[in-house]
């Protein structure tokens, strides 16, 4: 128990209290400490429970540990439960934007006004914010588990909005009609390598990842049967490539192909191996995109290509994933139901089908609008 006591000072009375905070190891005699300047008894009793908690739970003991140490003591559990590709994006965060601002601060000391001052000025730098948020919460979160901490700082901070965010803005279409495809494959084929423009042809007919293409071996294949099983992605680190399982339940799956596409898939086996026989290489190949040295080719290779390829020839800007959204658009031109797409594409999510289903093309819409008419002339 605390004993308290009034003093007198030149401002007026004050409070203190002392306390037996633990035993001294080597003396076996008693810790006192105290603590003094309350204006009255009641403000001095709030501090002793506060304090009485601090011990308790050990915080105590833990006021000088900072904010890297318990990312380190985080992070070596924390990495055993991730991805490889997850790691290392993460940790790219964490040391760009997390452990400059905190790494060197006392845990305790972090308050919920310094941790909004580091979101604020973070968000004037880049519009992922949020994910930083969410990585720094995930080790304060950590500490007061642990009772490094009684109270998550960061968990009450607000993500700031920019000022356009409240402008009314034109959406930009990141998919392609069923013209602007026609288009694109009809360049592809006559200026790209067979290689480049199967590519191509398959992120548009399959609605792959780009991780799971570059990935994509001929034992993953069944041309006799038209199908493609998918259970695998890719990703680059320091230059290697690194195979990893497909990234949720739903990413493995078997799709179907039609006839055109295993057309020119057989065609494209065949032509790989007469390219390699052509340098000398008798090795069977593994990827269906490969490189010289027969390593898988680079991930990032196939924006560059799309990128370069829209700016020459003029085309609708869109991203590699933009051909991702173009197949479901097509599907659900084509008649597909919501769960359908939703197989084909590996979504684990429904909503985020469902996401998709509401940016379909303008084509769609105005079947719709022609179906309903003609539902009404019938009447």
């Amino acid at each position: 128990m605390a004993s308290y006591q009034k003093y007198k000072t030149k401002q007026g009375d004050k409070w203190m209290f002392k306390l037996i905070v633990g035993i001294d190891p080597g003396t076996g005699k008693k810790i006192m400490t105290t603590r003094r300047g309350f204006k009255t008894k009641k403000e001095a009793q709030a501090a002793y429970i506060k304090l009485k908690q601090e011990i308790d739970s050990g915080l105590l003991s833990k006021q000088s540990v900072l904010f890297e140490d318990i990312f380190k003591e985080w992070w070596d559990i924390h990495s055993k439960t991730i991805k490889p590709s997850t790691k290392y994006s993460k940790l790219s965060k964490f040391d760009k934007h997390i452990l400059p601002r905190f790494g060197k601060l006392k845990i305790k000391e972090i308050t919920k006004g310094y941790c909004q001052k580091v979101i604020n000025e973070i968000a004037n730098e880049i519009n992922s914010v949020n994910d930083i948020k969410i990585q720094a919460n995930l080790v304060f979160k950590y500490a007061v588990k642990m009772d490094y901490i009684l109270k998550n700082p960061m968990e009450y901070v607000t993500i700031p909005k920019k000022e356009e965010t409240f402008l009314a803005a034109k959406e930009e279409r990141n998919y392609w009609t069923k013209n602007e495809v026609k288009e694109f494959l009809k360049l592809a084929k006559k200026h790209m390598s067979m290689q480049y423009f199967m590519m191509f042809y398959l992120l548009i007919y399959t609605g792959m990842r780009k991780g799971e293409l570059v990935a994509l071996t001929w034992d993953d294949i069944d041309l006799k049967e038209q199908t493609i099983n998918i259970n695998k992605t890719m990703f680059f680190e320091k230059g290697k490539e690194i195979v990893q399982t497909a990234k949720k339940y739903a990413s493995n799956r078997a799709i179907d192909i039609d006839s055109h596409t295993t057309k020119i898939l057989t065609s494209w086996k065949v032509k790989q191996k007469e390219l390699l026989l052509a340098d000398g290489i008798n090795k069977k190949p593994s990827h269906i995109l490969l490189r010289g040295d027969l390593r898988p080719i680079r991930l990032a290779y196939p924006n560059e290509l799309l990128n370069n390829f829209i700016t020459i020839y003029d085309l609708h800007s869109i991203t590699i994933h933009g051909l991702r959204h173009t197949h479901a658009s097509m599907l659900f031109e084509a008649g597909a139901s919501i769960k359908e797409v939703q197989a084909r594409l590996g979504h684990k999510d429904i909503q985020t089908t469902m996401n998709v289903y509401t940016h379909v093309s303008k084509t769609m819409s105005k079947k719709t609008a022609e179906n309903f008419l003609k539902f009404m002339e019938l009447e």
